[in-house]
């Protein structure tokens, strides 16, 4: 059993433990513990009182001040969903030109359709609207539908390759899978096509432009027009700008064009409501003038 005795520096009794020459003084709690003790025991006691707070089977004790915190979330949904309908009719009512012309209304698009855009369109084309290897690039304009805010609507509203009935419809034939071109050809055709945004390429590429040029003409232009430049109403893209959806290197330009491509995006029409498919339609519209 350890024995008491008192400690020479403190004069205080120890509680006879001791490790290595180290013994363990009996030193009281301070007051200033136990007056922190007391407070926050009585606060918590009033706060029983006063507030919601046991649990008895089925109900709960109310309280005095009578705060139902299911009743104060429920007030602050109904106010944020008046004061949203305050600006959501406008926009319901409103074309979109009307809409992008009011500064008002056009924050309220960059706001809630940022937040339409991230929480439905980001997982694909990314936060900022730039996609990626297979995804277009919404930030560089280069439209594949047509940018104006009715076809971007449209687009959102029916999907590309989707299940809705409705849905916008294109493909990129596999000219080299299905035979139509020899491999030689299709060689040819991704050197040209590369050409026609200045990319850099071999000499050996370099010789192949000038038939790849005519056997583009021959098999390429009904979609993507004599000038390259695409056609919005097929969803045909521009082969002469810098956007490129697959990638621009030599052997990626060659496999699009052999085993051809078939994007699909999914339609909203039935997940967004109309007045939410604007504002992602307009919000999109918005994406890139950051860098213009």
């Amino acid at each position: 059993m350890a024995k008491e005795r008192h400690d020479p520096a403190t004069g205080r009794c120890t509680t006879g433990h001791e490790w290595n020459g180290i013994e363990e003084l009996e030193t009281p709690i301070p007051r200033i513990v136990l007056f922190f003790l007391a407070v926050t025991t009585l606060i918590a006691i009033g706060y029983w009182i006063l507030m919601p707070a046991w649990p008895l089977g089925v109900t709960y004790t109310k309280g005095l001040l009578g705060i139902d915190q299911r009743k104060v979330v429920a007030k602050q949904v109904e106010d944020a969903a008046a004061a949203r309908a305050a600006w959501t009719d406008r926009i319901a009512q409103a074309s979109l030109s009307e809409i992008a012309a009011d500064p008002d209304l056009m924050r309220h698009v960059r706001e809630t359709g940022r937040t339409h855009f991230i929480d439905n369109c980001a997982a694909c084309h990314g936060t900022g609207g730039t996609g990626g290897p297979g995804f277009p690039n919404l930030s560089a304009k280069a439209w594949l539908w047509g940018g104006e805010p009715e076809a971007i609507l449209e687009t959102i509203r029916v999907g590309i390759n989707s299940a809705h009935a409705e849905t916008r419809t294109s493909q990129m034939l596999a000219f080299g899978r299905d035979g139509t071109l020899e491999r030689e050809q299709v060689r040819a055709v991704a050197a040209y096509v590369r050409s026609l945004s200045g990319l850099p390429t071999s000499a050996d590429n370099k010789a192949l432009i000038p038939a790849g040029k005519e056997i583009f003409s021959a098999n390429c232009t009904a979609c993507h027009g004599e000038d390259a430049r695409g056609n919005t109403d097929i969803g045909a893209p521009n082969l002469t700008d810098e956007t490129w959806i697959y990638g621009s290197d030599a052997q990626t330009v060659f496999t699009t064009i052999y085993s051809g491509r078939q994007g699909q995006m999914p339609s909203w029409e039935s997940r967004l409501s109309p007045v939410d498919r604007k504002l992602l339609a307009l919000y999109v519209g918005t994406l890139g003038e950051d860098r213009q």
